[in-house]
């Protein structure tokens, strides 16, 4: 049973942030927007049969595509650095002493990022840079084609953080007949690389909402570095992956996002949880 409901705000990360108590958190996914120096978008679509459609199905049947409409966001920062700051030193604050921050991001940031996360978390802080690789999209004909993403794992105390080493999911061996049959069957931890699909297009997990991060993903990170019971703040939280994981897993959350298009899709996604609070301000 749930000691307290789960939380969603609805408005700047920040002061929200500022207004919770210290060491109050378990642990924290974030996902901020990458800036990519473009606005991210994903058009919605349905389809209805007709003899004068643009699109061809199965045996040949022709269907009419309508445009039901798009959700995105603006991912352009002028100095990006200087939005993040202030909400990662929250973030540290916020963490309990075994807390861990688990910080999604791209090619293109990370290494910024990085440097900055080793000064407000201390070098020794640092655990993991693990890569989440996939296979989907186009392909660059001028370079390597980028199909993965960076999320930087640090813990609040390198000394005693939270790692739920039996909890993990396990992979299947690559040649299982070399492992012998109670290996192979039992399967063997993930490394820092992890091979897993996005969110397939006419999959049940699919929201809409352009940047939605995959269920597998946030299970894995939870089930590690959490406990049944505990919180998990997600304070970019999109299209809620983090509170629909911890509603699998057991675990409190916490979600804010300034997006109402985002607000939009969490309640869609929530409508069937009752102990859940939307907030529009800090307490």
């Amino acid at each position: 049973m749930n000691i307290m409901p789960h939380k969603i705000y609805f408005g700047d990360n920040l002061p929200i942030l500022q207004s919770m108590p210290s060491e109050s958190v378990d642990l924290i996914y974030i996902d901020p927007p990458f800036n990519t120096g473009r606005s991210q978008s994903r058009t919605q679509i349905k389809t209805a049969q007709s003899e004068l459609g643009d699109r061809v199905g199965f045996q040949g049947k022709r269907y009419q595509t309508v445009k039901v409409g798009s959700r995105g966001y603006l991912d352009i920062f002028d100095d990006y650095l200087a939005f993040l700051e202030p909400r990662l030193v929250e973030a540290r604050r916020l963490l309990k002493s075994n807390g861990s921050l688990y910080f999604h991001i791209d090619y293109r940031e990370v290494h910024y990022c990085k440097v900055m996360l080793d000064d407000i978390f201390g070098r020794e802080s640092f655990l993991n840079e693990i890569i989440w690789a996939y296979d989907y999209g186009a392909r660059s004909k001028s370079k390597w084609p980028a199909k993965h993403d960076n999320i930087l794992w640090y813990a609040k105390d390198p000394g005693h953080y939270t790692f739920n080493l039996d909890a993990i999911d396990r992979i299947p061996y690559m040649a299982p007949g070399l492992v012998g049959k109670e290996k192979a069957e039992r399967g063997k931890t993930p490394t820092d690389t992890w091979w897993h699909t996005i969110v397939p297009t006419n999959g049940r997990e699919k929201t809409g909402y352009p940047t939605q991060k995959p269920l597998g993903i946030l299970r894995r990170i939870i089930a590690a570095s959490s406990n049944p019971g505990e919180v998990v703040l997600d304070f970019f939280a999109g299209s809620g992956t983090t509170g629909a994981a911890c509603l699998e897993l057991r675990r409190q959350f916490i979600l804010v996002d300034s997006n109402p298009q985002a607000i939009e899709v969490m309640r869609a996604r929530f409508a069937g949880v009752d102990d859940l609070d939307w907030l529009e301000q800090p307490l």
